[in-house]
């Protein structure tokens, strides 16, 4: 029998001495829930920041508001601010963001639904952040998005 993602990474994360701290806004969550469903994710989850709005990406993960007003909230360069800041407010030795816009509208940004940024940072490292665009319904985008960030972090984990 084949490994699901999240059991994989649970494997690679053990294997590797390594935990995960998550940082995640369209996904609320839904990371997280993957990995609790596999026995043994305690000995390498960290926790989760679930921060969905601007207001809690700032207070929570400490990502600059001008930052977000210059790049938008899903971008490149909020998703990196994310898993950083996650990294720098957890012991954990790696981690991940998810921001995206799910749909079923839009946030006013040229940003079109469906489009998710996923960070990852190792700690020593520089964070990553890669760009996947979903079609389909809202849950349907989360879901694809919270099985991308287990995929970014299974190529990511060294």
């Amino acid at each position: 029998m084949t490994d699901s993602p999240a059991e994989l990474l649970i494997k690679k994360l053990s294997a590797a001495s390594k935990t995960l701290v998550l940082a995640e806004s369209c996904t609320a969550g839904l990371v997280a829930d993957l990995l609790a469903q596999v026995p043994g994710a305690s000995s390498v989850l960290w926790g989760s920041f679930v921060c969905y709005t601007v207001a809690a990406k700032t207070a929570m993960l400490g990502v600059e508001a001008d930052l977000v007003l210059r790049y938008g909230a899903v971008s490149r360069e909020t998703a990196c601010a994310m898993a950083q800041g996650a990294l720098e407010r957890s012991g954990a030795d790696m981690a991940v963001s998810v921001t995206g816009l799910a749909g079923p509208q839009g946030d006013g940004s040229a940003v079109p639904v469906g489009t998710v940024w996923i960070g990852t940072m190792l700690r020593g490292e520089a964070a990553q952040a890669s760009v996947f665009h979903y079609t389909g319904s809202r849950n349907g985008v989360r879901a694809a998005a919270a099985a991308a960030a287990l995929g970014e972090l299974i190529h990511r984990i060294p």
